[in-house]
């Protein structure tokens, strides 16, 4: 099961907005919300709630590729998040997201016993290539009791 069809199928949301997971490695995800009017906002974009969902997703789904491997010993959480919107979206939009810190570093602090942090960067972008939206969500690696 690819990491898209496994938050499809545990995240309804991912679901309701219809997201298409385009890319998913260690490297990067990059996730599309398709243009669909009953998710747009009173200019005819899509919603921000919906934006805040495909970044936060597209975060999840680079977690999922990066620390899999850990699942076994470790869940991984959203600590804290910060969206900024920058441009008007219309139509179609992306969210590509990255780690902003060494997965072997993370991975290193967990067997060190700690309950790591990092960064996921988002940048949300129309059809055009214009940046219309930044995240940055912090994660962390809970180990289990």
């Amino acid at each position: 099961m690819s990491i898209g069809e496994m938050l499809a199928a545990t995240v309804p949301m991912v679901r309701t907005l219809n997201l298409e997971f385009l890319e998913t490695s260690t490297e990067r995800a990059v996730l599309r919300l398709p243009d669909q009017p009953d998710f747009h906002n009173h200019v005819a974009g899509p919603h921000a709630g919906a934006m805040f969902t495909l970044a936060e997703s597209a975060s999840g789904a680079i977690v999922l590729a990066a620390f899999g491997d850990q699942l076994s010993r470790a869940v991984p959480l959203a600590v804290r998040a910060e969206i900024g919107y920058k441009k008007l979206a219309k139509g179609p939009v992306t969210a590509t997201a990255e780690i902003g810190r060494p997965v072997a570093e993370v991975v290193a602090a967990l067997d060190a016993g700690e309950r790591p942090e990092f960064p996921v960067n988002i940048a949300i972008t129309r059809e055009d290539g214009a940046v219309t939206g930044e995240m940055t969500i912090v994660w962390t690696l809970r180990p289990n009791s």
